[in-house]
């Protein structure tokens, strides 16, 4: 599958996991780049002509360092969230207002020692496993509800 057309070209085509371990707790990893303790699942761009499961699976790997998953879920449409303008301003070269995203859920094979966020261009500080609630409390606010409706589809 690859990404749809965005008509109005406003939105960053990309990918989110959820990634459950034994326990159906999800990953969830602090921001490098924000001074506040910004918390997310893993996610990221699908380059141009990319698969999107390829995409995700890159992703995945480029931000904790493992692949070592099984697919359980994916959205039936892509979501949409919109960042705050100061920050559309400077991500992805001013180009867009938000992302757009096909979310999977992943069933996390391996064991704790595997994940790596400490990867060649890392994007967390710190991991750890949490639970839906915290995860959305933990989240900047601007990704809050998209986290809502991901868990809404995939896993209530």
């Amino acid at each position: 599958m690859k990404p749809e057309s965005d008509e109005e070209g406003l939105y960053r085509s990309g990918v989110g996991m959820i990634v459950l371990n034994h326990e159906n707790k999800i990953f969830a990893g602090q921001r490098l780049d924000n001074p506040e303790p910004a918390w997310q699942m893993p996610q990221g761009g699908i380059d141009v002509g990319e698969n999107i499961e390829k995409a995700m699976l890159r992703e995945l790997e480029e931000e904790i360092g493992t692949r070592n998953v099984k697919i359980l879920g994916q959205t039936k449409r892509w979501l949409k969230y919109d960042i705050p303008r100061e920050l559309a301003r400077i991500l992805w070269g001013g180009n867009y207002k938000g992302q757009k995203q096909m979310w999977y859920l992943l069933r996390f094979l391996g064991n704790d020692s595997e994940i790596n966020i400490h990867t060649e261009h890392p994007e967390f500080r710190e991991w750890k496993w949490m639970d839906k609630d915290e995860v959305i409390r933990a989240a900047v606010p601007f990704k809050r509800e998209l986290y809502r409706r991901v868990f809404e589809e995939l896993w209530s």
